[in-house]
């Protein structure tokens, strides 16, 4: 598919050689895409500067984790659920994002493999990121971490996961958090406007936020329980971060979720990123942009550690 002009025009300069940039999440393609994804992170983390970071990989019963210790124990820490459409990505997909927050932010990060649909559907992935949760809690004398300033994070779908934490989190089912920390958040399957507008966005598009939750919830249906943005358990939640794009069809129901804390009276920052599509971060790493991104989010998880 050929780029749309006028989404073009309104892209940042920077972005423009991606522009062509599509994720095709078809079922005949998800095997070929998942591979080359997985090679590119795989041949990137070797290239990352991970100075001041130990990182170790480990599981958390039988959840794969990798742990990035940035600050001596008992540090704070954060749960952080990578990105992938439900169906994309491991351990190695948000590497560097976890390197830096653990360096800026001065915090453990532990990152959770979950399972992916479609052949694991909901709730596995979430279930995954449950256990790693009850896991740091209750394990956080031995992993050197101090339970008492824990925080979650997510990126695309799995900004979805995190966010599902923190409303079972706000309803008592599951440990207490200080933060969430959520990057061009999935949280809603409804439609939207961006979601009409940005039918061929580079990065994501419109055509691929359906097949997304259709792999995600295979024969189950959307519910409170499966889709955050469906949820009303939003008093009582942790103070949040949003981050999201300009040009990306889930741009809306980011800002709709921070409206719904907002009403709730939950601290909630939000920020926008105008020019941008759906991963320009990941797509864009170098760029001054994209750097900025890493220090906002750094400083949202050391307030979230300085408030608790």
């Amino acid at each position: 598919m050929e780029p749309d002009p006028e989404i073009v025009r309104r892209l940042d300069p920077a972005l423009h050689a991606f522009a062509a940039a599509r994720s095709d999440l078809s079922l005949g393609s998800l095997g070929a895409v998942r591979d080359s994804l997985n090679q590119r992170r795989r041949d990137t983390v070797g290239q990352i500067d991970a100075t001041g970071v130990e990182i170790a990989e480990a599981a958390a019963g039988a959840v794969p984790i990798r742990i990035y210790r940035g600050a001596p124990s008992p540090s704070p820490s954060v749960i952080y659920c990578h990105a992938g459409a439900f169906v994309l990505g491991n351990l190695d997909t948000d590497h560097r994002q976890c390197v830096e927050l653990a360096r800026q932010g001065a915090c453990t990060v532990i990152s959770v493999d979950y399972r992916l649909a479609p052949e694991h559907p909901y709730p596995a992935a979430l279930e995954d990121a449950s256990a790693v949760l009850r896991w740091a809690w209750g394990a956080a004398d031995e992993l050197g971490v101090d339970r008492n300033r824990l925080a979650l994070a997510g990126n695309s779908a799995g900004a979805a996961l995190a966010a599902g934490l923190a409303q079972q989190s706000a309803a008592e089912t599951l440990p207490p958090v200080v933060g969430l920390l959520l990057h061009q958040p999935v949280l809603d399957d409804r439609p939207t406007a961006s979601k009409t507008e940005f039918l061929s966005t580079p990065g994501f598009d419109g055509v691929a936020t359906e097949l997304m939750w259709r792999h995600y919830l295979g024969q189950t249906a959307p519910s409170a329980a499966s889709v955050p943005g469906r949820s009303r358990q939003m008093i009582g939640a942790a103070s949040t971060f949003i981050t999201c794009s300009e040009l990306d069809p889930l741009r809306d129901e980011a800002l709709e979720y921070a409206r719904q804390l907002m009403r709730a009276g939950v601290r909630t920052d939000v920020h926008v990123f105008g020019g941008t599509c759906h991963g320009f971060d990941s797509l864009c790493p170098d760029w001054t942009v994209s750097r900025e991104l890493l220090a906002m989010q750094a400083e949202a998880v050391r307030r979230f550690f300085e408030r608790s």
